[in-house]
């Protein structure tokens, strides 16, 4: 495939303005719902085969989103795409101000393998919404999931407006050569600096959602039952692979006994067994490998089954964990579960302010001082307090990284935003214009620009 010629396709089309009109834009939204509607079986299969994914899963985690963004877009693009009047300053006068949205133009999503469907249209979505045109690249990982996005896209849009491309890292590396309006990432920081080189050659507009170590606190404060089992839901869910995931516990230590026996108390209640449909494999064998070596029997308190044929990892608790074990070196993306603990909680704080700014923070206690002191002090992509995962869900909050876990946000107003340039206009009238910012410049005009400006 001649990916120079599919974008000079999408150039020209873009070109040719259509996708500026707000009709052909709710009209290319609703074709894609409807076509995901009518495939919803397919695309179910697909990501079973890839990750034993059950179809109630899929649907909460992935189709749902894509649908509450298409009907969000449909609901509310003209209120997003109508010009903003904004107040004009007193040098301005006479005059008007506003702000104008346009597309970017020609847009590459590169979507990420651990929510598939999720990760990879959500982004085209809000593009599609911006008026933009948009070239596709899913993860290879899941490779029925890849295949079936390709079918369902590249059967039913015009190539010059949609198109997904198959394929690995080689096809992925030829088409981050070719110049874009905007390039969405999602994936690892590793490969997000690649992405980021890649684009800074043409100086183009990057959005990245990457991931990193992001914390949970248990404080005494807590209410340990709700604790438990909002974390235990949220790390487990997927088999622990989402960006977003509580990557490890941060446990005060008056309540670290308490909190464990609650802990592993619903961990069994959930009967995560290995061919159980609310827990699905590891992506592939490198991932599953690379996790095992991650559990340290030593610290084992819970779980630490596995069975690589079938990719199963047991939900594991690892115990007096420090922050130099291997578990504590990289992002787990995975069902391990480590716990740390602490004294006083502004150290803890410090701890974790020490290393990379997570994609997420979660803060256990009802507390409000304690609130206040992790979401004042510690920098995150975003938070909940007192559960977890559940801030991705609201389309009224932007979501996004910070420093290492990301650059630039998305999800309703705001997708719409990351694929939009903000154009700013003045319209002036052609009345009642003073001499001031005219020549000759004399000691009296400075003093009235002083008070002016």
């Amino acid at each position: 495939m001649n990916y120079t010629e599919i974008l000079q396709s999408q150039k020209t089309f873009f070109n040719s303005h259509k996708t500026k009109d707000l009709n052909f834009r709710k009209t290319q939204l609703k074709k894609l719902k409807n076509l995901i509607k009518k495939h919803e079986n397919q695309l179910y299969e697909a990501i079973y085969k890839d990750f034993g994914k059950s179809e109630f899963e899929t649907f909460g985690t992935e189709i749902s989103f894509i649908y509450k963004d298409i009907d969000y877009y449909l609901k509310n693009l003209n209120s997003l795409a109508k010009p903003k009047k904004v107040k004009t300053n007193i040098v301005n006068q006479l005059g008007s101000s506003k702000i104008y949205r346009e597309p970017l133009g020609n847009c590459l999503v590169i979507g990420a393998w651990n929510y598939p469907y999720q990760l990879t249209l959500t982004p085209v979505v809000a593009a599609i919404a911006a008026g933009n045109t948009c070239i596709i690249k899913p993860s290879e990982l899941p490779e029925n999931t890849m295949k079936a996005m390709a079918q369902l896209i590249n059967e039913n849009f015009d190539s010059a407006f949609l198109y997904v491309v198959e394929g690995s890292v080689e096809e992925t590396t030829e088409i981050l050569k070719l110049r874009f309006d905007k390039i969405f990432f999602t994936g690892s920081p590793r490969v997000g600096k690649i992405v980021y080189q890649a684009a800074a050659e043409h100086l183009t507009p990057v959005t990245l959602e990457l991931g990193g170590k992001s914390p949970a606190f248990i404080t005494e404060n807590a209410d340990l039952e709700v604790a438990a089992r909002r974390i235990v839901w949220g790390k487990f869910i997927n088999a622990g692979q989402t960006c977003i995931a509580p990557d490890y516990l941060y446990v005060q230590e008056n309540v670290k006994s308490k909190f464990i026996e609650i802990l592993l108390y619903e961990i069994k209640k959930r009967n995560y067994h290995e061919n159980a449909e609310h827990f699905c494999k590891i992506i592939n064998e490198r991932n599953f490998d690379r996790l095992e070596k991650l559990i340290n029997r030593e610290k084992l308190i819970f779980g630490g089954e596995t069975h690589r044929e079938k990719r199963y990892i047991s939900p594991t608790v690892l115990d007096h964990v420090t922050w130099e074990d291997a578990v504590m070196q990289e992002e787990i993306f995975g069902p391990i579960l480590p716990i740390l603990v602490y004294k006083n909680l502004d150290e803890a704080i410090q701890k974790v302010i020490e290393g990379e700014k997570p994609l997420s923070a979660y803060i256990f206690t009802n507390n409000a001082k304690e609130q206040t002191k992790i979401l004042e002090k510690l920098s995150f992509g975003g938070a909940c307090i007192n559960d977890t995962l559940m801030h991705i869900s609201n389309h009224h909050l932007p979501f996004g990284g910070v420093g290492n876990s990301g650059l630039g946000n998305y999800h309703g107003k705001f997708g719409f935003d990351a694929f939009s340039h903000q154009k700013a206009i003045l319209d002036k009238s052609i009345y009642l214009e003073p001499e001031l910012k005219y020549p000759p410049y004399t000691e009296g005009k400075l003093k009235i620009l002083k008070k002016l400006l």
